[in-house]
């Protein structure tokens, strides 16, 4: 479905993906139903593109592009899944048209188990509307206090999960989930008391991963880069990832010794939402997988990347035929030069996870509305 002005492409029917299951080799019979767990809160996200400068005061503001899509931990969720992840989200869902939207999208769009998830009548979905411009955005948020915990007591068993770290704030769940074997992967927000105390980050001792950005790492080392950051996180977790945006990532895993550093992928973006939870993504996928750290940083890299080129959080998120096609290109590119050649080098890993029968095909993205049903329609990716 066209997301600018104009004549609407025809619907296109979903077809189904043929999966790749990137922990097939390591599946048992004794494993965990679940590959990861996540508990939050999902928005409905609607994102304005193809703005020419930030909103003014007083003034009116024309968007060229407009999506729809589930957001908040619904970005983790669908990122995961993509991934071939088998994903379990405890969440509450209003009873109005978002929360069946949202649901619908995770459920039957996603293959995302909400088992552990319900439904709360009388609760108003919460809404964010975000403005991409000049590669920043603004949000507007309204919401409702959250309803309690979708799951009581323990959570379900999981070969890792997924949260974020708030200063002075500790979850039971995440010291439960990591009591029953999980892998905590961490992220965390920007601290607004401008204490910076790593000792505030309660949870952090349960962590397997942790991977903040550029400022936010180094203010809670007190050092002048990211690389001392990293060193210096790496003596508190097993694995420290510090991410630079554009300008890709660095990572020391304590557990093997290794070290990595990858530079960004030079793509057009166009909207940054989510692009934080589709790198975390990535990671854990190769980190349950077994891959070396640097492959796991390229691929978080890689996949971050290919989702800043749609808008939609939740939905900008590629699959195995986005990474697929990509490949694809930068195959046919390696003898364009030394840059296309040691970007091919680089991703070679790809060439043995991909077989040949993953083929592009119809990926749902962010619709203009929110009034198709998920399973009638979508957009070529």
């Amino acid at each position: 479905m066209s997301t600018t002005a104009g004549t609407p492409d025809p619907i296109q029917p979903i077809q189904p993906i043929q999966p790749i299951d990137p922990l097939a080799a390591l599946r048992a019979s004794e494993d965990p139903e679940h590959d990861v767990y996540l508990t939050g809160t999902v928005f409905l996200d609607i994102i304005f593109t193809g703005l020419d400068h930030a909103p003014i005061r007083g003034t009116e503001s024309w968007a060229r592009g407009m999506g729809s899509s589930p957001g908040g931990v619904a970005n983790m969720a669908t990122a995961v899944a993509r991934l071939g992840l088998h994903t379990t989200l405890a969440a509450a869902f209003g009873t109005d048209v978002y929360g069946d939207y949202c649901w619908e999208s995770l459920a039957l769009g996603e293959g995302v188990d909400l088992a552990h998830s319900r439904r709360v009548p009388g609760w108003h979905s919460p809404v964010t509307v975000s403005m991409a411009y000049e590669g920043e955005r603004t949000m507007v948020t309204h919401e409702h206090p959250a309803p309690p915990p979708a799951v009581q007591g323990d959570p379900p068993r999981s070969r890792a999960c997924v949260t974020a770290f708030e200063p002075g704030r500790q979850e039971d769940w995440v010291r439960q989930a990591h009591a029953q074997g999980s892998k905590v992967f961490a992220d965390v927000g920007w601290d607004e008391s401008g204490r910076w105390d790593p000792a505030a980050l309660l949870d952090l001792p349960y962590a397997h991963a942790f991977l903040p950005n550029a400022a936010e790492a180094q203010r809670y080392t007190r050092t002048d880069s990211p690389e001392r950051a990293v060193r210096a996180l790496a003596e508190q977790v097993p694995i420290a990832v510090v991410t630079r945006g554009a300008e890709g990532a660095v990572a020391l895993d304590s557990l093997t010794g290794e070290s990595a550093e990858v530079p960004g992928l030079p793509v057009d973006a166009l909207d940054p939402t989510g692009a934080g939870d589709v790198f975390v993504a990535g990671f854990i996928t190769g980190t349950l997988a077994g891959w070396p750290l640097a492959d796991r940083l390229a691929f978080a890299n890689l996949t971050a990347a290919l989702s800043v080129q749609h808008f939609g959080g939740s939905l900008a998120a590629p699959g195995w035929p986005e990474v697929a096609a990509w490949w694809s290109r930068t195959r046919r590119a390696a003898d364009g030069g030394a840059d296309a050649a040691e970007l091919a080098r680089r991703y070679g890993f790809l060439g043995d996870l991909i077989p040949d029968r993953v083929r592009d095909c119809p990926r749902l993205r962010a619709l203009p509305t929110i009034g198709f049903r998920v399973h009638d329609s979508a957009q070529r990716s």
